[in-house]
């Protein structure tokens, strides 16, 4: 089974999951088995406000551990992370990250600001 620990820094209780990533999809947002679809598979919100569909950067999140493990990004991620508050060598787009090992350990953090137009009333 792969574990990902979720650390919010927000200040949210810390979350770990448990998963097999070849029963994925497992809520249909976002690629199947991406760090998106297993959190809101498992009860664990991730902004998303495109819907999972690489459109914007709310789902982004930071790969502590874990990162060498997960598909690579397309150049279309690679594009709109540009724009994401806060971004790291190690950023990625939750909705796009697959999580290909299953027998491995994933840490991600999820950071305290994202750029929503629509939640923030912009939009």
């Amino acid at each position: 089974m792969a574990k990902i620990r979720v650390i919010f820094e927000n200040g949210d209780p810390e979350r770990v999951i448990e998963f097999d990533p070849a029963a994925a999809p497992f809520q249909h947002d976002g690629q199947p088995g991406s760090i998106l679809d297993v959190l809101l598979g498992h009860g664990v919100h991730l902004e998303h406000a495109c819907g999972g569909n690489c459109a914007c950067t709310t789902c982004h999140v930071i790969v502590k551990q874990g990162y060498e493990k997960l598909a690579e990004a397309s150049e279309q991620e690679e594009d709109l992370l540009d724009r994401a508050p806060g971004l790291t060598p190690r950023s990625r787009l939750g909705c796009q990250a697959v999580l290909q090992d299953a027998d491995a350990e994933y840490v991600i953090v999820v950071p305290r600001f994202t750029i929503n137009q629509v939640s923030e009333g912009r939009g």
